[in-house]
């Protein structure tokens, strides 16, 4: 990169760029599996995701100051996943933190000793595949479209007609009656 062209730079972050939208706007689920250091990109990587569950002695740390660049491709997710506060001090100071520190500011939302990570992530998988997969998917957009904007009469008409959508969608009743009737939705095997 330090050879590229400022054009042969922004087709490589633009690159960049599509592979963490096309994760964080993917349909389904995605869980960050975390077992080793994540430094740089890899760090916009799990922020990418929905959920992460990081081994206990892993280290993060956005480097890029460090050799003169900023992390401004991964910025979008990792300001979300972390917050502004927190990304003040991480971007500028490009420190390296715990595990722990990322699940104190919210970075990761599970930490586990590296022999308890497949299970962690199992059980949260089997939390995922208990519930309805439409459900699912328009509650992962709801965050994406809720999150961090103003709540104001468009906001609140957009939240009213999505519960009214999910409501009358073919899984959103099937739920409610399962609930009803005490028995398993058609979602979930026998």
């Amino acid at each position: 990169m330090a050879d590229y062209t400022r054009e042969e730079n922004i087709q490589d972050a633009g690159a960049l760029a599509e592979m963490l939208r096309v994760i964080y706007e993917c349909p389904k689920p995605t869980i960050a599996r975390v077992q080793g250091d994540v430094y740089a990109g890899g760090v916009g990587l799990v922020a990418c995701c929905d959920i992460a569950v990081s081994a206990d002695q892993v280290h993060y740390c956005l480097s890029e100051t460090k050799i003169g660049l900023i992390p401004a491709t991964i910025s979008p997710y990792v300001i979300r996943a972390m917050g502004a506060r927190a990304a003040h001090r991480y971007f500028l100071t490009a420190e390296r933190f715990t595990a722990a520190e990322a699940l104190r500011i919210g970075f990761v939302h599970e930490v586990v000793s590296a022999d308890e990570l497949d299970a962690k992530v199992d059980a949260i998988l089997k939390n995922l595949l208990s519930a309805s997969p439409n459900a699912v998917r328009a509650a992962k957009k709801l965050v994406q479209d809720v999150a961090e904007r103003e709540i104001n009469a468009a906001l609140v008409r957009q939240t009213v007609e999505g519960i009214a959508d999910i409501r009358a969608s073919e899984e959103g009743r099937e739920g409610v009656q399962a609930f009803l009737a005490k028995r398993k939705p058609s979602w979930l095997p026998g």
